[in-house]
């Protein structure tokens, strides 16, 4: 009995010894299994960054085969050599020490801060465009031409009201883009010409009267024409004086008369002038948004970053120093998203003003080719794009954020042919500043905003779920500002507060909690590749490193006051950080090493422009106080001033030597160039100066006030001495322009209430028969209202519609910058009141200066509340 007992024992013995082998080589099969199931992961992961590696090698190659096939043809200076001092390097901003910010924000109301028009609604049906930034030269590297899908139309938003009549200029905010009615093909080349001419009818033609009056009937048709971008005028009654030789023509019903000089042949108002030979493309914009818009600067596979400012989707290459465009948005770019191929980019834009066709909507463009593949939301968006995002796991669907008082999300399935909107509802009742998709669960979506955090669920019937994420009595931020996802797929917000809150993946509950990572709001966070996590604040710019358990690793830096705070920060290569700021600058550089600026721009509204006389250089000035020199051949920042007042106009000296800027308080101030300093100061009235121009001697300057006086100065010892000679009194409202004759003699100008006056300068009296003066040869041609420039106002034209007007130093073109956004370029003289022109948009505001480079290679224009400035190549 004993023995069969211990030979039970042994037997269960051995039974458990033999299960514990069994579960041992169990638990060894599935540790192995794991291991190779880790395994394959990891090549699958190497895999993919092996494709992506091929993806961006072959965009590189497409952009420099593509650049190679249509690199322009480098020009030279007129006058020799160029020999100017502009860096090529890092540009510099000057800091100051005694002062906590030196750029202060826009008070302007635009689509930067407000939804609302401040010009009539009249304005939309004038001005018949069929411009484009596009150009029928080949795309070179400086800049690809698009071929953009057709504009969204609707009927305009019922909640749109007739908007009051706007201040005289500069006062008025003029936020206002004409837009193109554009058709798109989608093809295989990387150009698109846009040909169009109208035909205009005349009518009301009287043989026996003295004066010949035509009216157009804006009877406007497209036909293909080889000529580029058209822009298709139509006339306001005209009357010309056969015996008189001068044309009367109409401003706003306000009668003014033109003298033409003595060798003017006679002129018929009913022929159609031609548009010039010569074109416009778009070679390089300077500036950036990053003051109000979040999440707008990315990497691209070529190597370049990708952001916008104004109208225009910028692809930069910092170490190359080359430029593309996308230019399909009729008005301000607001945001970006990139899809999870990096090669397709989604944009979107605010809506447009008085303009059928600039409906807000999401364009989906290739970023390689530039071809528009998907313009979405045309019907379903009010008031303007206030975020996008794609699907992380394949980009098939992409959500977007209305910035209408409703705040809606809108989904997408945008590679369908008909662009479903899979779903749309209504996202808070507070501001929601920014949307995401989850990274590991598809039909997750994350949006925050004021007061809120919010998790949705798109389920299989395409509705939207919404669950708010509970605060669980902590301090409630006023506003959740950032989204980023760790590698586990938990979500981080940043909020104002300055704190990181990290939710656990599938909940709506905090899971973590990081006080005090910086003093004001969190603006952006980024998850590096390591799984480490950068966050940048905005109010003390710090950028601080986590580990991915949001651990600080005692890394850090502090970018410099003077460029602002950080609003964004996007990976780049190695260890490279770009880092976008409130004061619209784009830095690169590592925590390690520091940040140098890669982007320089204005923030405020911007007016003040001068070329140099003799080399490819310009100066711009603001309402931001900072006075900036550019170079125009290597596209960089030469300085930075700020001169502690607010900027409205600025000239050069004629040998170069000086740099005057007239203010809006009245104050005039005078700068060397090369050392930056104060060589003079004045002060004449208590209103803006709104022009200054130094007489061709170099012996004069003039300066138009908004006080309707021209002062004028002698100028002595090289620009540094100024003695006022007087005052030309006759003007009876402000003044707008002004030009030397090329004797140094005369002064013509022009008024608020389109009048045209000549002076004599020495004595500072009015020329009152202004036949004397229809022979005097003029230096300059930047007054709009003369006889030579008779063409470029239409139909029914405000006086105050053409902010600028330059000739080039040729003398056979101008260019003109409008209330409409648009650039235009005509053929000199304008003296046929129908005149075609080649138009150009990119500006998503009124443009204020249009100035010609002194070789004529180039012109420069400048946005007001836009604050770009753009850079055309003339062909």
């Amino acid at each position: 009995m004993m023995r069969l007992e211990a030979s039970g024992t042994q037997h269960r013995y051995h039974n458990l010894l033999d299960d514990d082998h069994a579960n041992e080589m169990l638990e060894g099969e599935g540790a192995g299994l794991a291991a190779r199931v880790a395994e394959l992961e990891v090549r699958c992961a190497r895999q993919a960054e092996e494709l992506l590696c091929l993806r961006s090698t072959l965009a590189d190659a497409l952009r420099r085969l593509n650049a190679l096939e249509g690199r322009a043809p480098a020009t030279t200076q007129r006058n020799g050599a160029y020999t100017g001092n502009g860096s090529t390097g890092t540009p510099t901003r000057e800091v100051r020490l005694r002062q906590p910010s030196y750029r202060e924000t826009a008070k302007r109301t635009s689509s930067y801060g407000s939804s609302a028009s401040s010009l009539p609604q009249r304005r939309g049906p004038q001005h018949q465009s069929t411009g484009s930034l596009q150009s029928d030269s080949p795309a070179s590297s400086s800049s690809l031409s698009p071929a953009p899908s057709p504009s969204p139309r609707a009927t305009p938003a019922p909640h749109l009201a007739p908007h009051p009549p706007h201040p005289p200029q500069p006062y008025r905010s003029r936020n206002n883009s004409t837009s193109s009615n554009q058709s798109g093909t989608h093809g295989n080349s990387l150009t698109k010409r846009w040909n169009s001419t109208g035909d205009f009818n005349a009518q009301g033609l009287i043989a026996t009267s003295r004066f010949t009056t035509t009216k157009s009937l804006l009877n406007l048709y497209s036909k293909p024409s080889q000529n580029g971008p058209i822009m298709k005028h139509g006339t306001h009654t005209c009357q010309y004086n056969e015996e008189e030789g001068s044309m009367r023509m109409f401003l706003r019903g306000r009668p003014v008369v033109l003298y033409g000089p003595s060798d003017q042949d006679g002129l018929d108002p009913a022929k159609v002038a031609p548009p010039p030979q010569s074109k416009l493309k778009l070679e390089w914009v300077y500036g950036y948004r990053g003051k109000d818009c979040r999440s707008n600067l990315y990497l691209l596979p070529t190597g370049e970053i990708v952001y916008f400012v104004a109208a225009v989707v910028v692809m930069l290459n910092v170490e190359e120093q080359c430029q593309r465009h996308y230019t399909g948005h009729t008005d301000d770019v607001k945001c970006l998203a990139i899809h999870p191929n990096k090669l397709i980019v989604a944009s979107g834009q605010c809506a447009g003003h008085d303009r059928l066709d600039a409906r807000p909507h999401v364009r989906v463009w290739n970023s390689v080719s530039l071809a528009t593949l998907a313009v979405l939301g045309g019907a379903q968006l009010q008031r303007g794009v206030a975020g996008l995002a794609f699907s992380r796991a394949d980009g098939a669907l992409l959500a977007a954020l209305d910035d209408a008082p409703e705040h809606t999300i809108a989904v997408w399935d945008w590679q369908r042919p008909d662009k479903h909107c899979l779903a749309e509802t209504k996202c808070s009742v507070d501001t929601v500043v920014a949307v995401e998709f989850h990274p590991l669960d598809r039909n997750q979506i994350v949006t925050c905003g004021k007061n809120h955090i919010a998790f949705w669920t798109l389920d299989q019937t395409n509705m939207l779920y919404k669950r708010m994420g509970v605060f669980e009595g902590r301090d409630k931020p006023k506003y959740v500002t950032c989204l980023a996802f760790n590698p586990n797929g938990d979500v981080l917000s940043g909020d104002s507060n300055g704190n990181i809150i990290v939710w656990g993946r599938g909940t709506n509950t905090i899971q973590k909690l990081v006080r005090g990572v910086h003093e004001g709001p969190v603006f952006t966070l980024c998850c590096l590749k390591d799984g480490s996590v950068l966050s940048g604040g905005g109010k003390d710019g710090r950028v601080v490193m986590f580990d991915s358990e949001m651990n600080a690793t005692g890394m850090e830096n502090v970018i410099e006051g003077h460029y602002g705070g950080v609003r964004v920060v996007a990976e780049g290569r190695g260890s490279q950080i770009y880092i976008g700021t409130t004061k619209n600058c784009i830095l690169h550089g590592d925590l390690q090493l520091g940040f140098s600026p890669a982007v320089l721009g204005h923030v405020d509204e911007l007016w003040g422009l001068a070329t140099h006389p003799t080399l490819p250089q310009f100066v711009t000035a603001g309402w931001d106080r900072l006075l900036q020199l550019w170079d125009g051949l290597s596209h960089s920042t030469v300085w930075s001033k700020d001169i502690e007042e607010r900027a409205q106009c600025c000239a050069w000296s004629r040998d170069g030597s000086a740099i005057a800027v007239g203010c809006l308080s009245g104050r005039w101030l005078v700068f060397e160039p090369h050392s930056r300093e104060l060589l003079a100061s004045h002060h004449d009235g208590s209103e803006p100066i709104q022009t200054i121009q130094y007489s061709p001697n170099n012996a004069y300057v003039a300066l138009g006030s908004r006080d309707n006086f021209i002062y004028i100065y002698q100028v002595d010892d090289n620009c540094a001495r100024y003695s006022r000679l007087g005052k030309c009194l006759g003007h009876s409202s402000y003044i707008t322009h002004l030009d030397w004759s090329e004797d140094s003699q005369y002064i013509r100008s022009n008024s608020g209430d389109y009048e045209l006056l000549f002076w004599n300068a020495t004595t500072c009296r009015q020329i009152t028969n202004p036949t004397s003066m229809r022979d005097v040869t003029w230096a300059t041609n930047t007054c709009p209202i003369t006889f030579q420039t008779i063409g470029v106002w239409p139909e029914n034209a405000d006086g105050t519609d053409i902010n600028s007007c330059t000739r080039s130093y040729d003398g056979r073109l101008v260019a003109t910058g409008d209330d409409f956004g648009k650039v235009k370029l005509y053929a000199y003289p304008v003296t046929q009141p129908k005149s075609l022109s080649h138009a150009y948009g990119g500006h998503s505001s009124h443009v204020t200066c249009v100035r010609f480079l002194p070789d004529d290679s180039r012109l420069i224009s400048t946005g007001g509340l836009d604050t770009a400035v753009a850079q055309w190549l003339v062909d």
